[in-house]
């Protein structure tokens, strides 16, 4: 049912409780996992073009990789085979071409529990993800 989850991380509380989650899940289906962390970089909204800031590819590696990293803390992940990926962007555009490029069954994703207001007025990644994404999303709090 379930072949392909992908769990995007910032290894938040939410996002740390969403990979629980689909980790039982894929012990459940024998799926796999896809741990996604997008490093927000100054060139996901444009600034590189007036501004010339720009994130070295160093630094983008180095954060991901810590994040991922905090993100398995403490997680027991069973025999569950988990790609780990990084890549820079914006979190909610990035991760939705994450979704139409990797063929994903199922997508769990953490919210961190804004309210309708504060979620509308500061944006919300996962309400992005759920009234975007082409295949099912689970929205952990």
């Amino acid at each position: 049912m379930f072949k392909n989850i992908l769990v995007p991380t910032d290894a938040s509380e939410s996002a740390q409780r969403a990979l629980v989650i689909a980790v039982e899940l894929a012990k459940e289906f024998g799926s796999q996992i896809v741990l996604l962390h997008v490093v927000f970089t100054p060139e996901a909204l444009g600034y590189a073009l007036s501004s010339g800031i720009t994130v070295p590819q160093e630094e983008i590696s180095i954060y991901g990789r810590e994040a991922l990293t905090a993100a398995l803390e403490g997680i027991d992940t069973g025999n569950v085979p988990i790609e780990k990926k990084q890549i820079p962007g914006h979190p909610g555009l990035a991760i939705l071409e994450e979704i139409e490029t990797g063929h994903f069954d199922l997508v769990v994703i953490g919210s961190r529990g804004y309210g309708p207001i504060a979620g509308s007025l500061l944006g919300s990644v996962s309400q992005r993800i759920l009234s975007k994404a082409e295949c099912p999303v689970m929205i952990v709090k």
